[in-house]
């Protein structure tokens, strides 16, 4: 193994995601040089896939409700939004010379639609300022003497850095960088490292022949979803989510993921319930239900009088009883509140992201690993977790911003 060229007074950075870069930025404008690494051929690559289908950079609801939306983790995410939060992410892409919008669901988008304008136009404004990017360096952890190792096309390297930023990302999509890897090079040295499991995934549910065959890739439109948490509350979202040969994925599904996951670990199956008819009561069903058919099929009268779609009508006679659909009232409380089982989660490296990671105790409030001084941690490799819409990138940014100062604060002490 051949030694590179001495980098102790520079910051490495390793991983060249949202987390990764704003560390980067925040490392610069302090007057530090920065170099980052990351092992794909070029930088942010799940960046880019996450705004194919639109780029959602964060959300306009209130601070309270945007906190909420991490969940048990809500005030270790909290104080890094102190830093960077969701009106100042924007005023931060528009820095960039890209302009938002705010959606009729509230999530906050670029204007373009698009993440590849927002990424070209921070690498440029980042190079311009002096970062050092290597790509194709594939970070396997520390020798010896406590400088970073990297496998890259030329053989293996190590260098040596006056601090280390950790922006590795979770386990999911693997094939764009973020496998998990460093999860057993953290347990090696003693840090307290959760699981990685799927967050914002697939469930899955045994359909029957007929559901899966003619139904699968079919959206389920405005419903409402609802889980019993641990502790007996109750945890309803309104959305749509879309029907798959083997179960059930989309926002409305992942919305729900953290509750659901839990049931699961916990007695090995999970279930919701589904309001096939938000906007109706069940009183009101119940009427238009008990008018005498004159002839027609059950699945006429769902569609004529219940509104219902031929999808919604399968998944009643999927998931209820022969008796219930023949009882008027037993059919209208069952439309809204449709049983619906659930025997597992996707595999995690199809998930949108992935829950546990570094804990929080295993930090400070720099970021700084306890166990390891001067080596930082950002991004989804903190046991933290979110729904889509816009919470995901907004909780990296903004620990890419406080790892980014931890470190400058940790040099510029005299460390």
């Amino acid at each position: 193994m051949s030694a590179s060229p001495n980098y102790s007074s520079r910051v490495a950075i390793i991983g060249a995601g949202p987390s990764g870069l704003m560390a980067a930025e925040t490392l610069i404008n302090r007057g530090l040089e920065v170099d980052i690494y990351d092992a794909m051929p070029s930088p942010g690559r799940k960046f880019l896939l996450a705004g194919i289908g639109g780029m959602n950079i964060t959300h306009s609801e209130s601070a309270d409700c945007f906190s909420a939306r991490y969940q048990e983790a809500s005030p270790w995410v909290s104080a890094w939004l102190h830093q960077l939060d969701a009106s100042a992410l924007r005023q931060w892409v528009h820095g960039l010379g890209v302009d938002t919008f705010v959606g009729s669901s509230g999530r906050v988008f670029p204007v373009e639609m698009k993440a590849a304008p927002l990424l070209r136009a921070w690498l440029r404004r980042l190079r311009e300022t002096g970062l050092h990017l290597h790509t194709r360096h594939r970070w396997t952890g520390w020798d010896n003497e406590q400088q970073l190792q990297f496998d890259t096309p030329g053989g293996a390297v190590r260098k040596q850095h006056a601090a280390t930023i950790l922006a590795l990302g979770g386990g999911s999509w693997a094939r764009l960088g973020s496998d998990g890897a460093w999860v057993d090079t953290l347990l090696e040295r003693g840090i307290d490292v959760t699981q990685l499991i799927p967050a914002n995934c697939g469930f899955i549910s045994h359909w029957s022949p007929h559901l899966s065959e003619r139904f699968a890739g079919k959206p389920l439109k405005q419903v409402i979803a609802t889980v019993t948490r641990p502790d007996g509350t109750e945890l309803s979202r309104r959305g749509e989510c879309v029907v798959t040969s083997d179960g059930l994925e989309g926002s409305l599904i992942y919305s729900l993921s953290a509750p659901l996951r839990e049931q699961l670990m916990n007695t090995g199956k999970a279930h919701f319930f589904l309001d096939l008819a938000p906007d109706r009561s069940q009183c009101e069903l119940f009427k238009t239900l008990s008018i005498p058919r004159k002839g027609q099929s059950l699945a006429s009268v769902l569609r004529k009088r219940a509104g219902l779609d031929p999808l919604k009508i399968a998944l009643l006679h999927e998931c209820l009883t022969p008796d219930i659909l023949a009882d008027p009232q037993k059919l209208a409380q069952g439309i809204k509140t449709v049983p619906v089982l659930l025997q597992g989660t996707r595999p995690l490296d199809e998930a949108i992201s992935s829950a546990g990671g570094v804990t929080r105790v295993a930090t400070d409030d720099r970021l700084m690993l306890n166990g390891m001084p001067g080596v930082f941690c950002a991004g989804e490799m903190l046991d933290w977790e979110a729904p889509t819409g816009g919470y995901l990138l907004t909780a990296c940014f903004a620990s890419g911003r406080v790892a980014g100062n931890g470190a400058a604060d940790w040099l510029s002490a005299g460390a």
